[in-house]
C-alpha cells in the first residue's frame, strides 16, 4: 500500500535533499509540501500546501499524511532574538507534531542537533532538547530525532562561521574518534538518506539517531 509523506522545511539544507528522496521513493504516491511561500518544483506526486505556521491549527485538514518529515528550523542570526529563534525551533516544530499526531499520522521523523539537552546552558541546545521532550510526548508509533553535527551542503545563504566550522572539522575529522565522533561534520544528504531509510523501516516507539550512526547507517538508540 503505497502511503501520504508530509514534509515541513524542504526549503532548507535537509530538507532540499529529502524531498526528491520522498518523490523518487515507491513507498509515496503522495508528498504534501508545506511551507510559507511555494517551491520553484512540479511533480506528479507533489502537492504543495503555503501556510502561516503562526495559524497552522487553521490549516489542519492540510495535514492529513502517513508519514510526517519535519526539517524545520533556523539560526539566531537568521531569526533575529531569542524569542524569534524559540517560535521556529520549537513551536513550528511541536505544533506541527501535534496535529499530525492528531491526524493520525503513523511516524514522526525530525531533525534536531547534537547536543540537544533541555538542561543545556546553551540556549540552542536547551530549545532543541525541549522541543525533543515535547515531541516524545505525542501519540505517533513512531518517533525519530535526527541529531546530526555541523551540516554539509549547498546553502541558499552563506554562513562565514559555519563555513570555517566546516573546513576546521573536516581538519579535525581524524581526530574526533570515541564520544568526539559524532561531532563530525555531516553531509545533508546523508541526513536525508537516514531519515527515508528509518521511516521504510516502519519501526516503532521513540529513536534517537546521533551523527555518526547516521553517518555510517547504524542503528538508534531508543
Amino acid at each position: 500500500m503505497t502511503k501520504t509523506a508530509l514534509i515541513a522545511g524542504a526549503s532548507g539544507l535537509v530538507g532540499s535533499q529529502l524531498l526528491p528522496l520522498l518523490l523518487a521513493s515507491e513507498r509515496y504516491n503522495r508528498v504534501i509540501a508545506v511551507g510559507r511561500r511555494p517551491l520553484p518544483l512540479v511533480h506528479p506526486k507533489l502537492e504543495q500546501r503555503v501556510v502561516d505556521f503562526d495559524r497552522l491549527e487553521e490549516h489542519r485538514l492540510q495535514l492529513i499524511a502517513d508519514d510526517v518529515f519535519c526539517c524545520l528550523g533556523t539560526t539566531m542570526r537568521q531569526a533575529g532574538s531569542r524569542e524569534a529563534f524559540y517560535r521556529v525551533d520549537y513551536d513550528y516544530v511541536v505544533k506541527l507534531a501535534a496535529l499530525t499526531a492528531g491526524n493520525f499520522a503513523g511516524q514522526f521523523l525530525v531533525v534536531s542537533a547534537m547536543g540537544a539537552d533541555p538542561a543545556s546552558r546553551i540556549y540552542y541546545n536547551r530549545v532543541k532538547g525541549e522541543m525533543e521532550e515535547a515531541v516524545r510526548q505525542t501519540t505517533f508509533r513512531a518517533v525519530h530525532i535526527f541529531r546530526p553535527s555541523l551540516l554539509l551542503g549547498p546553502r541558499a545563504a552563506k554562513r562565514l562561521g559555519e563555513q570555517l566550522g566546516a573546513v576546521l572539522l573536516r581538519l579535525a575529522t581524524p581526530l574526533l574518534r570515541g564520544r568526539w565522533q559524532h561531532y563530525r561534520a555531516i553531509g545533508a544528504d546523508t541526513v536525508a538518506r537516514a531519515m527515508l531509510r528509518a521511516a521504510e523501516d516502519d519501526g516503532g516507539g521513540v529513536r534517537v539517531h546521533l551523527s555518526a550512526a547516521i553517518a555510517r547507517g547504524g542503528q538508534a538508540t531508543r
